[in-house]
């Protein structure tokens, strides 16, 4: 019976030194090391698709409205730690830029209370919310925070993904 256990007992060991050893030579993606043309989500240089959300005030909000002017088109989560890390800088960013380069936030939850949520991080600039996902769904997003900058014309000039730092956003917006 015990020769019939230890070849078992001796794969179980070999499997989990195994999985050990991939979990701890799992290599970080660095987001800047990522080039655009190569991050999921729609291709630079297409017309960013106009959507109609409502914001955390109720009101109605469409990209389409802000043609002319340079839009950062985020997508986030309130669950999602690398997009609460970027969240003071978005606002910093805002406070500093907001007059001249128009910042969307759209929320992915579909039941957060994302108002309680933005209250609490003393955020102000504008969260769209997205509750069924339909403009993640036209923007292609797969992971979050992905951030679109689309110039005056409605183009997708770059994008990025992860968070950002203000530093980058005001790069970013710059070559709008």
């Amino acid at each position: 019976m015990i020769r019939k256990i230890i070849p078992f007992v001796f794969l179980f060991i070999l499997l989990a030194v195994a999985v050990v050893n991939a979990m701890t030579n799992e290599k970080t993606i660095d987001p800047n090391q990522i080039p655009p043309e190569k991050i999921p989500g729609l291709a630079i240089g297409v017309t960013a698709p106009d959507f109609e959300l409502v914001n955390l005030e109720g009101k109605t909000v469409k990209l389409s409205q802000f043609k002319g002017k340079k839009v950062m088109l985020n997508f986030w989560a309130t669950w999602c730690p690398p997009c609460k890390e970027e969240m003071p800088a978005i606002q910093k960013f805002y406070t500093e830029k907001g007059d001249s380069v128009q910042i969307l936030a759209v929320n992915l939850d579909p039941n957060s209370n994302v108002k309680e949520f933005a209250e609490k991080l003393k955020v102000n600039f504008p969260i769209l919310l997205d509750k069924n996902e339909e403009v993640m769904g036209a923007y292609k997003i797969l992971t979050i925070p992905t951030t679109f900058f689309i110039d005056e014309k409605g183009i997708i000039i770059n994008k990025y993904l992860g968070p950002l730092t203000v530093e980058q956003m005001k790069k970013y917006t710059d070559e709008l």
